[in-house]
């Protein structure tokens, strides 16, 4: 019985073929939540892969629902002793659309496929083989310890690909029975393949229509030019003074004052370039005076999603009598996101656009979050995985992108680490997702090594 007896296990499943076996099993589910058609599979995931792969290692858990999620949730504990510390473990069984017809010949998002040192399917990163990696180690280490060591809850959703409605108010519903010390889970991607990571939360988004209805109908450019407002112009011109020509948020209300010190120090030595294939960073583009990490994980971005006038495809002699943009900001801890949208609301009226309309979008808004880097929790995580592989992983703030964090972090008041199993080019949301193996079998080694210290050192918690 020892640490590496279960990193060795752990690995081992991965070298017999067993986790891929599992994995081919479970991406073979077609689990599209933004596919109203698929339902059903979304209920087939948790009764027929969770249920059993949960209790399995000795946990009870029960399916519930909430009204406004399109699927259901899966909750369950494993209580092994009050006094030890509870770690807490989440997971999403869904994947976004499988695009079947625009994956390269010769691979199916249905189906794991071996190509080089890769594993292609949908959900192999997002989120299956991420949850599946954990779930694993976590096997690894019960069966060399006999016991975890510590007690350990699980939530698994199957709506985070539509904005994870009803996460909230399931671990709300069920705060009592969800309470633990820590997060511990995986998804995102690693800062490179090559660099295991941990990330502490993830940035905000808000996201926002902007428009200009000028009229009915467009007229002649000939006739009328000149004489009649053009709201593509003018909604160039209200997008322009948002953010610079070179993305620098022109609105003090959409950016932190700073970036602390703490961030700061874990950011220098995060470098973003590192190890991926085909990586190009526009240095002068963002914020002035921040590294290309820094302006990732510890400041705001600005982006237009989509902009339209006229008949982009057929342009005609005519001024378009409406123009439209979906704009996002991505931004961090230290932006009070309700503050944003009359911030810009008074920003164009004092710019004299007091014609373009704005409104948030259904999705609206996504809260940022952040574990203090200095948390002893994170110093615990980082010697664990440099423990296990010889390299001090990467610590970002927050990811670059959102997730429901904020449930764990604020609903229900705990840690949040998260250890991801993925890279940057590793396609997800698109076709040909990918994982390279050896992200899996590094993903199991420290995942197995983590959970088996916490069943030996884990950092005192106070209740």
């Amino acid at each position: 019985m020892s640490r590496d007896a279960a990193i060795a296990l752990a690995q081992e499943s991965f070298d017999s073929g067993r986790f891929r076996a599992e994995l081919a099993r479970r991406v073979a589910m077609p689990t599209e939540s933004q596919n109203p058609e698929r339902r059903a599979e979304l209920l087939r995931y948790l009764e027929d892969e969770m249920t059993p792969a949960l209790e399995k290692l000795g946990f009870t858990p029960e399916i519930v629902t909430d009204d406004s999620a399109p699927g259901p949730f899966l909750i369950a504990e494993r209580m092994e002793d009050p006094a030890l510390p509870t770690v807490f473990g989440y997971g999403h069984g869904d994947v976004i659309r499988g695009l079947d017809a625009e994956w390269e010949d010769g691979l199916s998002p249905w189906s794991v496929t071996d190509r080089g040192d890769r594993w292609y399917g949908r959900g192999v990163v997002d989120n299956k083989g991420q949850h599946g990696i954990n779930l694993a180690a976590l096997e690894a280490v019960l069966e060399t310890r006999g016991r975890l060591g510590f007690n350990a809850k699980y939530l698994i959703e199957m709506g985070e690909e539509v904005g994870s409605p009803g996460l909230h108010a399931v671990c709300d519903t069920y705060r009592d029975r969800l309470k633990a010390d820590v997060l511990i889970a995986s998804d995102g991607p690693r800062l490179s393949a090559d660099r295991p990571t941990i990330f502490l939360g993830s940035r905000g988004g808000v996201n926002f229509d902007i428009w200009i209805d000028a009229r009915e109908g467009g007229r002649h450019s000939g006739n009328w030019g000149g004489l009649l407002s053009n709201p593509a112009v003018q909604l160039s011109h209200a997008i322009a003074s948002l953010v610079g020509p070179t993305g620098q948020i022109r609105i003090p209300e959409m950016v932190p004052t700073h970036v602390p010190d703490a961030v700061r120090r874990v950011l220098a030595d995060c470098d973003i370039t590192a190890g991926e294939e085909g990586k190009i960073i526009e240095r002068d583009w963002g914020e002035p005076g921040l590294t290309p990490s820094e302006r990732v994980f510890g400041w705001c971005a600005l982006e237009v999603l989509a902009f339209e006038a006229g008949n982009p495809k057929t342009p005609v002699n005519a001024i378009p009598p409406r123009a439209w943009a979906r704009m996002q900001l991505r931004y961090v801890v230290g932006i009070e996101p309700q503050a944003v949208m009359p911030a810009i609301r008074r920003h164009l009226d004092r710019q004299g656009l007091g014609m373009v309309q704005i409104g948030l979008t259904s999705d609206g808004i996504f809260k940022a979050t952040r574990l203090d880097p200095d948390d002893a929790w994170v110093g615990w995580a980082v010697d664990s995985i440099a423990k296990t592989t010889g390299a001090r992983p990467a610590i970002l703030p927050n990811l670059g992108g959102s997730l429901p964090n904020d449930a764990f972090s604020e609903v229900l008041g705990m840690r949040t680490i998260w250890v991801p199993h993925s890279y940057p080019g590793c396609s997800q949301h698109a076709p040909n997702e990918h994982v390279p193996t050896g992200i899996v079998r590094e993903g199991l080694a420290m995942m197995a090594g983590l959970y088996w210290d916490l069943g030996e050192n884990a950092p005192a918690v106070e209740r």
